[in-house]
């Protein structure tokens, strides 16, 4: 399907001052320097839906590619030198967390959630986001190259910041007469060597982006977070061969992931883990993956370091749970938030019960596990991360409730003592 015309972006945005939007470094573009309005509907619709027949779509593992370097990937590279000093310099760092935004049906969720993240930047500097942590699955229905300017590029025209991203099943699923391999589009347009202006972007500013991989660590002011690739399967996250069960697959995630924990278990800040299938999950259509949460115990274990907070999507709304673990290596008990946000604009899924609708006391999921909040709407995180402490925040979009930067669900972890403080909201 050929790209859409579209009006082009005129003039540059200044280089250098983070406090303006739209802000360039080494070559890197974000939003356009004057808003525009987003399309109220796709050129063509979506009609790949056909080839999740079975004898179309290759319904296994796919291929992890090889990470140019898993050395930490600096915010620092994008935002540059001094953007970065000034967060460091305000004593905190806010960011954009949210997956599965690739609507197919039409623009109209996602622009509704991606206009409700731009307007976050009207906020004043301390609490202005930096950036955007996308939990994967940014192209339906099979991350196809040719879709990326309706579901990415043009719903964030405006966004004023980084996107980063670490891909969701979708983002990796082929089918058999795919003229790509998995993830080839991914990593154009994430991955690429230097900032790129991509042809899908049509006439919009913004840039590609360079992490070193599918799976890398942005290492940012406060906070490092370990992006992990959970592959192309629909049911289950995989992360690793398990322990020769997928053969295709080596164990490269899981030494990877045990690398970047130690290296952090002694730096003074967060770390976070993301990866698009979720460990937990009480949604009708996605289940948890306990053999992948296997392998993150297992990583874990080896580091002598836990994270503080477990970051997904895959399921199509709002989950927050509570773990507590104790490890083998630790003399107390951790408290640790596993939050689904996969609410980004493609479609909401129904919970497993009627009783999950409306979740305001906590329910039991599994040993040690309680799920504290349910939120089956469009949405997305607010992360804020000082020296002290996360506050992990929904903010939820639905035209009945209006335009509000108000939170619907709050979550605070202290980074010292592993203990999480929820705070009521009416």
């Amino acid at each position: 399907m050929p790209a859409k015309k579209v009006k082009k972006g005129k003039g540059k945005t200044t280089i250098g001052s983070w406090d303006q939007p739209g802000v360039t470094a080494d070559g890197y573009y974000f939003g356009e320097p004057k808003p525009e309005p987003l399309d109220a509907h796709f050129a063509t619709p979506v009609t790949d839906k056909k080839f999740y027949d079975k004898q179309f779509l290759i319904k296994s593992v796919q291929d992890v590619p090889q990470a140019k370097s898993t050395d930490p990937y600096p915010l620092a590279k994008v935002l540059g030198n001094k953007a970065v000093k000034d967060i460091e310099d305000r004593g905190r760092v806010v960011f954009h967390c949210v997956g599965d935004t690739g609507p197919t049906g039409g623009p109209h969720t996602l622009d509704m959630v991606s206009d409700h993240m731009t307007g976050d930047f009207s906020d004043p500097p301390p609490n202005r986001p930096a950036f955007f942590f996308h939990l994967g699955d940014v192209v339906y229905n099979f991350g196809e190259e040719e879709y990326y300017f309706e579901q990415f590029y043009d719903p964030y025209r405006n966004y004023p910041g980084p996107i980063f991203a670490i891909p969701g099943n979708h983002d990796g699923l082929v089918y058999r007469t795919d003229k790509y391999t998995s993830l080839q589009a991914f990593q154009k347009h994430f991955c690429s060597d230097t900032p790129t202006h991509a042809g899908e972007a049509g006439g919009l500013l913004r840039t590609t982006m360079t992490q070193p991989g599918v799976y890398f660590a942005l290492q940012a002011p406060f906070v490092t977070i370990i992006g992990l690739y959970s592959n192309a399967l629909e049911n289950f996250g995989v992360i690793s061969s398990e322990n020769g069960h997928y053969p295709s697959l080596d164990d490269r995630q899981t030494k990877f992931l045990t690398k970047q924990l130690q290296a952090v278990k002694n730096n003074v800040g967060a770390t976070i883990v993301s990866v698009h299938h979720p460990p937990f999950s009480g949604d009708g259509t996605h289940g948890g993956s306990p053999k992948m949460l296997a392998d993150i115990d297992a990583c874990i274990e080896a580091a002598q370091f836990c994270p503080h907070a477990i970051l997904s999507g895959h399921a199509h709304i709002y989950q927050r749970y509570t773990r507590e673990v104790k490890y083998k290596f630790a003399n107390n008990t951790y408290e640790v938030p596993y939050i689904v946000a996969g609410s980004g604009g493609h479609r909401v899924t129904p919970p497993r019960t009627a009783s999950l609708t409306s979740t305001r006391t906590p329910t039991k999921h599994a040993q040690g596990v309680r799920m504290e909040k349910y939120i089956p709407d469009f949405g997305y995180m607010r992360v804020t991360v000082d020296d002290k402490k996360i506050m992990l925040e929904f903010i939820q979009v639905n035209p009945a409730i209006g335009k509000t930067k108000s939170a619907t669900d709050r979550v605070t972890v202290d980074l010292q003592s592993r203990t999480l403080t929820t705070t009521p909201i009416t």
